[in-house]
C-alpha cells in the first residue's frame, strides 16, 4: 500500500490514540485528587473512617438517609471537606502559576512566592482588610489582585535594571512583607494582630464552602486558560524571538498569561494566606516525571500541586499533637531543601 493511502488513515488514528491518552491521565488525575481529599477529610486530631466519610458525602449530594453521628457529619461537611477542597485548587493554581512564569522568564528558579507576588497580594488583602483601604468598595481579593500586580512590575522594573531577577524578587517581598507588618502593628489590636500573623504563613483554618466556591472556579478555569497557551508557553522556553518567530503574539501573551499568574495568586494568597515553595518544587518534580512539553507538564503540575498541598495539610493537623501548624510552614519545610537540592543540580550543570 502506498504513503500516500496510508497517511490520510495513521494521522486520525495517532490523533485518536492520543486523545485516548490525555484522558487517561486526566481521570487518573482527578482520581489522584478525590482520593487525596477523601484522606485529608478521614484524618485529623480525631480520624473518622472513611466509611463514615462516604456515607456523609452520600447523605449530602445524593439524598440517602445513613444514620450518623451529628458530630462526625459536622466535622466531615462543615470543616475537614471545605478545607480540603480549598487546599486542592490552591495547591493546582499556584504549581501553574510557579510553572507559567518559569516558562515566561526562562528561569526555573521563579515561582509567584520567590517574585514577590504572594508578598505583595498578603500586603493588598491586609491593606483592605486590616487598614480599611478602599473604603470597603475593593475585596480583599481584589485588594490582594493589585498587590500583587504591584509587586510585580516593581520587581520586573528592578530587575531590568540590574539582571538580577531573584534578587530583584527578594528585595520586593522583603518590602511588601515589611508594608504588610507596619499595617497591622499601626491598624489592629493584639488578638487581630496575631490572627492575622499566623494566617500570612499560610492557614486553611477558617475557610469554609463559600470559599469552596471561589477557589474551585478561580483555580479549574485559570488552568484551563493556561491550557489554551501551551503551545506559546513550549515556544518561550526557547526565547522570546523563538516564540515570535513560531507566530506567537509575544506581548499580548506575556501580559495575558501574567495577569493570569496575578489573578490565581492573590484569590488563593486572599483566602489562605502566603504559601511557599509549591510553585517552585512541584514544575521540578512534574518535569522530571512527564518531560518538558507543557500540554502534559501543565495539567501533570496542576494534579501533582493538588495532592502536595492535601497531603501537606494533613502533616499540618497531626505532625504536632494537639496543634494546627501553619501551613506555609509545612511547604517550606519541604519545599527548602528541594530548592536547596535545584541549586545544587543547577551549579553541577556545565
Amino acid at each position: 500500500m502506498s504513503n500516500s493511502l496510508v497517511q490520510p488513515v495513521a494521522a486520525p488514528l495517532r490523533r485518536g490514540a492520543m486523545l485516548i491518552r490525555g484522558l487517561r491521565r486526566l481521570g487518573l488525575g482527578f482520581a489522584l485528587v478525590v482520593v487525596a481529599i477523601l484522606l485529608a477529610t478521614a484524618t485529623g486530631e480525631s480520624s473518622i473512617a472513611l466509611d463514615t466519610v462516604l456515607k456523609t458525602l452520600a447523605n449530602q449530594l445524593l439524598g440517602t438517609t445513613y444514620e450518623l453521628d451529628a458530630i462526625d457529619r459536622g466535622i466531615i461537611w462543615e470543616y475537614r471537606l471545605s478545607r480540603a477542597i480549598v487546599a486542592a485548587s490552591c495547591g493546582a493554581a499556584l504549581a501553574v502559576c510557579g510553572l507559567i512564569l518559569q516558562s515566561l522568564l526562562r528561569n526555573v528558579l521563579v515561582d509567584p512566592y520567590i517574585l514577590g507576588i504572594s508578598a505583595g497580594a498578603s500586603a493588598g488583602a491586609v491593606a483592605v482588610a486590616i487598614a480599611g483601604m478602599g473604603a470597603g468598595v475593593l475585596s480583599m481579593s481584589a485588594g490582594a489582585f493589585l498587590g500583587a500586580v504591584l509587586s510585580f512590575a516593581l520587581v520586573v522594573g528592578l530587575a531590568r535594571m540590574t539582571g538580577q531577577i531573584i534578587l530583584a524578587g527578594i528585595a520586593g517581598a522583603q518590602l511588601f512583607h515589611a508594608l504588610s507588618s507596619l499595617m497591622i502593628t499601626k491598624s489592629a489590636n493584639a488578638e487581630a494582630a496575631r490572627g492575622i500573623m499566623f494566617w500570612m504563613l499560610g492557614n486553611l483554618s477558617g475557610v469554609r464552602w463559600d470559599d469552596v466556591a471561589l477557589a474551585v472556579p478561580v483555580a479549574v478555569g485559570g488552568v484551563l486558560v493556561a491550557g489554551l497557551y501551551t503551545r506559546a508557553l513550549d515556544a518561550f522556553t526557547f526565547g522570546s524571538q523563538s516564540a515570535a518567530a513560531l507566530g506567537i503574539a509575544v506581548t499580548r501573551v506575556k501580559v495575558l498569561l501574567i495577569a493570569l499568574t496575578a489573578l490565581m495568586t492573590a484569590v488563593m494568597v486572599s483566602m489562605v494566606g502566603s504559601i511557599g515553595f509549591v510553585g517552585l518544587v512541584i514544575p521540578h518534580a512534574a518535569r522530571y516525571l512527564v518531560g518538558v512539553r507543557h500540554a502534559v507538564l501543565l495539567p501533570a503540575s496542576a494534579v501533582m500541586g493538588a495532592v502536595f498541598l492535601v497531603l501537606s495539610d494533613i502533616l499540618s493537623r497531626v505532625v504536632v499533637p494537639g496543634q494546627v501548624l501553619p501551613i506555609g510552614v509545612v511547604t517550606a519545610l519541604i519545599g527548602a531543601p528541594a530548592f536547596a537540592l535545584i541549586l545544587i543540580r543547577g551549579a553541577r550543570t556545565p
